[in-house]
């Protein structure tokens, strides 16, 4: 039976001629994943659909010059914070902070050079029955406004029943603030939108927003409103409610609220995302609080993958695990505090088992 294996290649150069690495993951059984050194991208995850015709389920783009180019963090590593930050400003232990603000006004994915746009070290994590790869940065003190120097770690990891895992670790000298999430863009068919797409929330809460994305403060309740997935309903079936939320954002941009865990419990499922007619699916699994669900609201066709296709809008939904945006503003919300001493550690599963074959 073929097992999982791991190959390393190059991926091109940044502008200013730091080499890119791209590791490849195989399953052995159908399932691939790509992910480059720059920006922890997960440039590929190959699935299989019910004929066993395999195709990439995450939007891409052609090289590294287009990544490194003005580009919405298609399948990055985001931090050091994910999400936004009001006004770019928090206090933590009595001491103001002030990051740079990169969208209205705000603090987005840790700012204009965050960790999305840096050269990650790659050492190769191989076993019986997985392959993977374990990236490392060191983000120093200071570094977009941040205090403390942060050591990340982010392992990608398939096995052979075709799961893509993705731990963080991290840790500080100071205190700081911290929140990571991948921002992969999942299209499950290779159509041009998923609005056919059938998606379930394991959630039955969500943060109503300002127009500039920013949370009011208290979750609400998602019942008789276009933000309930509870039930499994096609993306574009209420996409173009007249909600005021939905209106504000040009459609999905918002955080769920997921259910604590169980006693006992490590991981929940956060959400499934399936195709009917590929007959591919994709269950989210994951430690964090939050779900961000984002529809490719602001693609507008000028970015475009390998093969030309170009990315429009609706083209995908990222289904980002984290915690809650602006959390170090609002003290009701889980806190992001990371403190020396202390370990930050994160667990996310993309749960991709290949569908049964027609007969």
């Amino acid at each position: 039976m073929p097992r999982p294996a791991l190959r390393c290649s190059p991926f091109g150069a940044t502008p200013d001629g730091t080499p890119v690495e791209r590791w490849r993951l195989d399953s052995g059984r159908g399932v691939r994943a790509e992910v480059l050194t720059y920006g922890g991208i997960l440039h590929a995850l190959e699935v299989p659909d019910r004929d066993g015709v395999a195709r990439s389920v995450v939007l891409s783009l052609t090289g590294i010059e287009d990544y490194a180019g003005p580009s919405p963090y298609l399948g990055a590593l985001v931090g050091r914070y994910a999400n936004r930050i009001a006004d770019g400003r928090f206090a933590l232990d009595g001491r103001a902070h002030q990051v740079p603000v990169n969208d209205r006004g705000h603090a987005l994915h840790g700012g204009p050079d965050g960790y999305d746009r840096r050269i990650w070290a790659a050492t190769p994590v191989v076993g019986a029955g997985f392959a993977g790869v374990r990236l490392t940065l060191r983000s120093p003190d200071g570094d977009m406004g941040f205090p403390g120097t942060l050591d990340v770690t982010a392992t990608y990891v398939l096995d052979a029943q075709g799961t893509l895992s993705l731990d963080y670790r991290a840790v500080t000298d100071r205190p700081t603030v911290v929140n990571l999430t991948n921002h992969a863009y999942f299209n499950l068919s290779g159509a041009p939108t998923v609005a056919d797409h059938l998606l379930r929330l394991d959630a039955d809460r969500y943060l109503p927003l300002t127009d500039e994305g920013i949370p009011h403060g208290p979750s609400a309740a998602t019942a008789g409103t276009p933000f309930d997935f509870t039930r499994a309903h096609t993306i574009g079936a209420r996409l173009h409610d007249p909600d005021p939320q939905l209106r504000a954002a040009g459609g999905y941009d918002h955080c769920w609220v997921l259910r604590p865990p169980s006693d006992g419990e490590l991981l929940r499922r956060a959400a499934r995302l399936e195709d009917p007619v590929s007959g591919r699916t994709l269950e989210v699994w994951t430690t964090e609080p939050g779900l961000q669900v984002y529809t490719g609201n602001q693609l507008d066709g000028t970015l475009k993958d390998a093969a030309g296709n170009r990315h429009e809008r609706y083209a995908a939904v990222c289904l980002e695990t984290q915690h809650l945006p602006d959390s170090p503003n609002h003290p009701e919300y889980p806190s992001t505090v990371l403190r020396p001493g202390s370990v930050l550690t994160s667990r996310t599963e993309y749960h991709l088992a290949p569908p049964e074959r027609a007969c």
